[in-house]
């Protein structure tokens, strides 16, 4: 893993996506659709929620150990060119640090817990 790679990487789990059980987290559509699992850095976190989940409540955060995922880790430019963490491969629910829930308002403002921080 690079020096400059965070420790921890998010994953965003609506309500319905939460159902899905087993031994890895499960995916969204948009996952699904893409071939990749989305994730963010603790840095794009809140711009995700902001952009992609307003108004949604009852989500889930799954706060992933990237040296968990990292033979199927890539670093690829999405928004204004930052680099996105995306796995292309399924993830253990073993790589799962924390989780926490939370709800995004309608104008997609949202308080972090600190079980994320």
């Amino acid at each position: 893993m690079s020096e400059n790679r965070p420790p921890i990487v998010y994953k965003i789990l609506s309500a319905d996506a939460q159902a899905v059980g087993g031994n890895r987290v499960p995916r969204m559509p948009i996952d699904i659709a893409d071939g990749y699992i989305h994730l963010s850095t603790a840095e794009q976190l809140r711009e995700t929620l902001a952009l992609h989940f307003k108004g949604q409540s009852d989500l889930t955060v799954l706060a992933i150990r990237t040296a968990d995922v990292e033979p199927d880790l890539r670093w690829e430019p999405s928004r204004g060119g930052q680099l996105f963490p995306h796995v292309y491969g399924e993830i253990p629910v073993s790589a799962v640090e924390k989780e926490a829930r939370l709800d995004v308002t309608a104008d997609g403002t949202t308080v972090l817990p600190p079980e994320l921080s």
